[in-house]
């Protein structure tokens, strides 16, 4: 019974033989860690606020700039300037819902999105990838599937963002029915889009109602699709990143809205000027999806950090990238909205720098209470790199913050008086009954440390922490087991992903 009990729980710890915590949400029950006093939240406010009336944003597109004039903004025509007055702001503002829901095709995978609640993210947009086994190379089919094999077998990922790694053999401007295919079939967790116009975005609505067995329009009262636009920073918003971004909103599903602020480089070097700069611009894109659809899911997005002063390189992990992600969080709290940050390195290897950069920026992200936890999971090379040897690292870190975050029992048996009163002074618990019944489960079991003694460590080879990572992500594939799907609705995937291509051919989605 006790082997069979052992079985069970491993199952639901996850696949294969590695250890690691079961699929769970995540809430935080600590307090907000907040840089900025209340007085300088409003002083960004309303220098932010300054910005969009005084000096305003470039915004690509008629049409998108029609939205805004007819909401009573003053566009200038010739140059694309869009100037918001700060009513309409605050009009779409208190539109926005606080919170959200995100339905896959696994309902028993769905998250949450705003409160306390913190959703962890697979990297994305990585151009290439890397292990220890074949090295360094473009980003690729084979390997985009083998990376969704790792966000499903590993229970801390909550969702993916868009494209992990594109396959750059692939046709860009259809490559992303391959992708979604991938993404929907080997996972059963929240997928997201490639808002790079409306029609990929379009695409993953169908493919994602097809997939949970429901008409493209029940997704509108229950959404299941997130996209990720980016502000081109500074001041500035691409005619394709407006157009996904319409186009989730126009149909209800999730929009994140994020400058890319890099201290230095694209924006001011102080950070009261970059979250000055960050939070004008998502303000505007927030606004943008709420004169689509009043109501529509918007998440607050923030993503600065500097830059290397004597090389110009972006930098990530920093101790001004941390503070930036917890004052995001006071920003987005400051509106009501969800938060997305980020958990990112700049390290050009698996090494001591690639894990504390990282710690730095995932405890600027947890402790400043982000709910959407973006490139938790895989990033390396400052985004460049989707690394399978730093997926498992983080997996780490991940479940050591998981851990951190779980209440402390203070129950009768937690606070077990009677095991101290069995045990004489001098003596241990190594055997009383208190100990035997919970050993298994008292403590974190990491799935990377090695926790042997030097001696015992040498004779098993004298592993590294990254080497023995490369043999965990093994061991993970090894025992991955694809979520199943009803037949059916595969073939009328398949049947969809046909037409589409069809009818895309040599032109934009």
């Amino acid at each position: 019974m006790a082997r069979a009990a052992r079985r069970e729980r491993r199952k639901k710890q996850g696949q294969g033989s590695v250890p690691q915590l079961p699929w769970q949400r995540v809430d935080n029950p600590y307090p907000p860690m907040e840089p900025l006093s209340a007085d300088q939240v409003e002083a960004i406010h309303q220098a932010s606020l300054n910005i969009l009336e005084n000096l305003g944003i470039e915004v690509m597109g008629e049409d998108v700039q029609a939205l805004f004039r007819d909401a009573g903004a003053d566009v200038d025509t010739g140059t694309g300037i869009v100037r918001l007055d700060r009513g309409i702001v605050e009009q779409a503002l208190s539109t926005a819902p606080s919170t959200f829901t995100l339905t896959p095709r696994n309902p028993e995978r769905a998250i949450t999105v705003g409160g306390n609640r913190i959703n962890f993210g697979f990297v994305s947009g990585a151009p290439n990838v890397h292990d220890r086994i074949n090295g360094r190379r473009a980003g690729n089919m084979a390997d985009f599937e083998t990376l969704m094999k790792f966000a499903q077998s590993f229970n801390c990922v909550h969702f993916m963002g868009n494209q992990v790694a594109p396959p750059i053999e692939l046709p860009p401007n259809n490559r992303h029915l391959d992708t979604y295919r991938a993404a929907l079939t080997l996972t059963d967790k929240v997928i997201s889009g490639v808002p790079i116009g409306g029609g990929r975005i379009s695409d993953l609505i169908e493919m994602v109602a097809i997939a949970r067995g429901l008409p493209a329009a029940a997704l509108q009262d229950d959404p299941s699709v997130v996209g990720n636009i980016n502000i081109n920073s500074p001041r500035k918003l691409d005619l394709e990143m407006a157009h996904g971004a319409m186009m989730l909103a126009r149909h209800n599903q999730a929009t994140i809205v994020t400058p890319f602020t890099l201290m230095g480089a694209m924006t001011p070097v102080t950070m009261a000027a970059a979250l000055a700069q960050q939070n004008a611009e998502a303000l505007l894109g927030i606004t943008l999806t709420q004169l689509v659809r009043p109501g529509a899911p918007v998440v607050y997005g923030a993503f600065t950090s500097n830059v290397d002063m004597r090389s110009g390189a972006p930098t990530f992990g920093t101790p001004e990238n941390a503070k930036a992600n917890m004052a995001g969080a006071q920003l987005a709290r400051r509106y009501g909205l969800p938060h997305r940050t980020s958990a990112c390195n700049a390290s050009n290897t698996v090494d001591a720098q690639a894990a504390y950069e990282t710690e730095m920026a995932l405890t600027g992200a947890v402790f400043g209470h982000g709910n959407l936890i973006y490139h938790a999971v895989g990033w390396l090379e400052g985004g460049l790199v989707a690394s399978f040897e730093k997926i498992v690292l983080d997996v780490e870190l991940v479940q050591h913050m998981m851990g951190l975050l779980s209440p402390i029992d203070t129950s009768d048996a937690a606070l077990a008086l009677d095991a101290i009163a069995d045990v004489a002074p001098g003596g241990h618990f190594f055997g009383s009954p208190h100990t035997m019944a919970r050993y298994e489960t008292a403590f974190y079991q990491p799935i990377l440390s090695d926790w042997r003694n030097s001696q015992a460590w040498e004779e098993a080879g004298g592993h590294s922490a990254t080497e023995r990572a490369t043999d965990v992500w093994q061991q993970v594939l090894a025992g991955y087991e694809q979520p199943a799907m009803d037949p059916a609705r595969l073939e009328a995937l398949d049947a969809f992903i046909r037409r589409r291509r069809e009818e895309i051919g040599d032109g934009d989605p």
